[in-house]
């Protein structure tokens, strides 16, 4: 793994004698993002730019390190990332920095802005542990409030379909008006010239979901117009998930506009053979020249609201809708009787809740709580939600091992951990989460690449840098290249691991050395610096100077 070619040599060589450099990285396994076969060598950075790759031998740093024995590689992209309020709290995105991510993108089917006096309201009125002002409006002003406020990682952001529809319309389940929609094909437009990296869409919640076919193609085309990307938690990952893939697939030809399915998965025992047709629909409009991929979280078990158990009909309006039909005592028996749940009770891990004296059925699954109240675990499910105020966030165990290994495989997927990045300590262990905070990208390094040989590391490594950034055409990110900025991550490949678990998730991995971001050190010998050098990274669209 570590000869170096002499054609190679040649092409690296870009060092010059005597020259100072900020940093030099000595001796490093450079993984460059490319998939290509890794080298060793050195890096030198100025500022915060990849200055030179190569040997640096007779150079001059003010700090070097020798990382003999170490693997160099682009920092990771965490293409799902539900950062956008525990950075608020703690700008040191710990759970992801020591798993190698420099860069969050936010905004699934919901986007931080563009926000109005009601929805700001509502916002305030939702918030759970962390507390936080809103000192912002727009999408572009809330990134630029987070880079200011200060940040480890660099964050981007899709403009969730949901915000904007909410913004304009509310959470009414209608089809849009033609006023409405230019309306919001405007907000749209300005949140891809604030920088937005594309528009998105969760399309199993509300009121993103209230959107049909030809609303989604009209707002994807004012995003491809800025060469943006539109991505979807797509209609229904179950049992219509053939025609899910199909809408997406259709609004990506429609609209000219590269798309991408959010944690592509197949749920529930009786769809994991459809995975195999998802691949083929995906690869055959590969073929047809459209730009369809998809990222994954790299466990079997998905997390969301509880209340997803829910009749359509119950969950009509949002959450808090739902809340107030749970409460009717009328409509109690029509709700139970409507009850068909998904995923069995057995099944369900409760992780989340809003309300501390529900707290201590966190870790348990919704069986055992119905057992422990002797009730039914409809009834249970139901007095839950309207006890906590919430939707509950659970966790899922509802996917095929098999088909993960079959996803990490593709050379069209990249990563996510769809979660926040936490501490873990503070206001954040007050909750259970999902192990993906502290794990998902680890995993593909060394459960995938290093133990079962799913794939190769360089290739793990263009999958988790360079294919994302070259996805969402990122300027100067994802690869090791001089020129670009020095996003940097060293780890021992034979060291790294994930250590969360679905009953202990709060455990940082291990084996990731140094992250520099923007070429300033925010992990150092495994240890956080405090550097919050992290920037708000601007979509193609941006109309800034």
């Amino acid at each position: 793994m570590k000869k170096i070619f002499p054609v190679l040599i040649l092409l690296i060589s870009a060092c010059t004698s005597h020259t100072d450099f900020d940093i030099i990285l000595k001796n490093g396994t450079i993984y460059d993002g490319s998939g290509k076969t890794p080298f060793t060598g050195d890096i030198g950075i100025s500022h915060d730019t990849i200055a030179a790759i190569g040997n640096l031998e007779d150079a001059t740093g003010k700090q070097i390190r020798d990382l003999q024995g170490l693997a160099v590689a682009p920092g990771f992209i965490n293409m799902l990332s539900w950062a956008n309020v525990s950075l608020i709290e703690d700008g040191r995105s710990q759970s992801d920095i020591r798993q190698g991510v420099t860069l969050e993108i936010l905004g699934e089917g919901r986007s931080m802005g563009p926000l109005n006096d009601t929805m700001k309201l509502k916002m305030v009125e939702n918030q759970g542990d962390i507390k936080y002002d809103i000192k912002w409006t727009t999408l572009g002003e809330y990134l630029q409030y987070m880079e200011d406020k200060g940040v480890s990682t660099n964050i981007a952001s899709f403009i969730g379909n949901g915000t904007v529809r909410q913004h304009v319309i509310g959470n009414e389940n209608r089809p849009a008006t033609p006023e409405e929609l230019l309306e919001m094909k405007a907000l749209v437009q300005h949140a891809m010239e604030e920088g937005a990296v594309g528009i998105s869409s969760s399309l199993l919640y509300a009121p993103s979901g209230y959107a049909n076919t030809e609303e989604l193609i009209e707002l994807a085309k004012v995003a491809s117009k800025f060469n943006g990307m539109y991505i979807s938690h797509i209609r229904n990952e179950g049992d219509q998930l053939l025609e899910a893939i199909e809408e997406l697939i259709t609004i990506s030809r429609e609209a000219k506009i590269p798309s991408e399915v959010y944690h592509l998965k197949a749920s529930g025992q009786s769809n994991w053979h459809k995975m195999d047709s998802v691949i083929e629909k995906i690869e055959q409009a590969r073929q047809e020249g459209l730009a369809v991929t998809a990222d994954m979280y790299t466990y079997s078990a998905s997390s969301t609201g509880l209340h997803v158990q829910l009749p359509d009909w119950v969950r009509e309006g949002g959450v808090e809708a739902t809340i107030q039909r749970l409460s009717d005592a009328s409509l109690r028996d029509s709700i139970l009787k409507d009850i068909e749940f998904t995923n069995p009770p057995d099944r369900i891990l409760l992780t989340g809740f809003r309300n501390e004296a529900l707290r201590k059925y966190a870790g348990k699954r919704l069986n055992e709580v119905a057992d422990i109240l002797g009730k039914s675990p409809e009834e249970t499910m139901v007095d839950l939600i309207v006890e906590d105020d919430s939707r509950i966030q659970v966790v899922y165990f509802s996917m095929s091992e098999d088909n993960i290994k079959k996803k990490v495989a593709l050379p069209w997927m990249s990563f996510c951990s769809d979660a926040g990045s936490y501490t873990n300590e503070g206001v954040f262990i007050k909750q259970i989460t999902h192990p993906r905070a502290y794990g998902s990208f680890i995993r593909v390094l060394s459960k995938f690449s290093r133990d079962e040989n799913v794939l190769t590391l360089q290739e793990a490594i263009r999958k988790l840098a360079a294919l994302p950034a070259q996805n969402l055409k990122l300027k100067k990110r994802g690869m090791l290249k001089t020129g670009n900025y020095a996003d940097i991550v060293v780890f021992d490949p034979n060291e790294i691991k994930d250590v969360a678990t679905f009953e202990d998730p709060h455990q940082y991995s291990e084996g990731m050395v140094h992250v520099w971001v923007n070429g300033v050190q925010v992990l150092e010998d495994g240890n956080h610096t405090d550097a919050k050098p992290g920037r708000f990274i601007k979509g193609s669209g941006w109309k800034g100077e």
